[in-house]
């Protein structure tokens, strides 16, 4: 249950190509990179409840581990897939719909940080969440 908790974005690391790459248009990169992300992740055993709030929108995602969804990013593409926990690391193994391409998302937790690692297509990005 260690990522029970809300966490603030607080950088970035070439999120911007990362979104180039997925094939956001630069207005949405450019608005995507001050979104003000706010995520607050409630665990119950393998059940998760994640909140995401930003300038954009707000959602609730609820999923089991291992379990397949579906899921939308902010600009609109629609993803299928399941997250898994690997020891204290979370996995998530995404399909896009559009073009059956693989995104891959980990949050790994390292003091009061909630790191999220992206990688699709060759393209790795991160954004760090500081605890709030």
């Amino acid at each position: 249950m260690a990522f029970n908790g809300t966490w603030k974005v607080d950088r970035s690391e070439n999120y911007e190509k990362f979104m180039e790459k997925m094939g956001v248009n630069m207005v949405k990169r450019k608005l995507a990179a001050h979104d003000n992300l706010k995520i607050t992740i409630e665990q119950t055993g393998d059940n998760f409840q994640v909140k995401e709030h930003s300038n954009f929108r707000n959602i609730e995602i609820k999923f089991t581990l291992g379990v397949t969804f579906d899921y939308s990013l902010a600009d609109g593409t629609e993803l299928t897939g399941a997250w898994t926990m690997e020891g204290d690391t979370l996995k998530g193994d995404f399909t896009r719909k559009d073009n059956g391409k693989q995104l891959t998302t980990v949050r790994t937790l390292q003091g009061d940080e909630l790191t999220q690692s992206y990688s699709y297509e060759g393209v790795e990005a991160k954004r760090i969440f500081k605890r709030s």
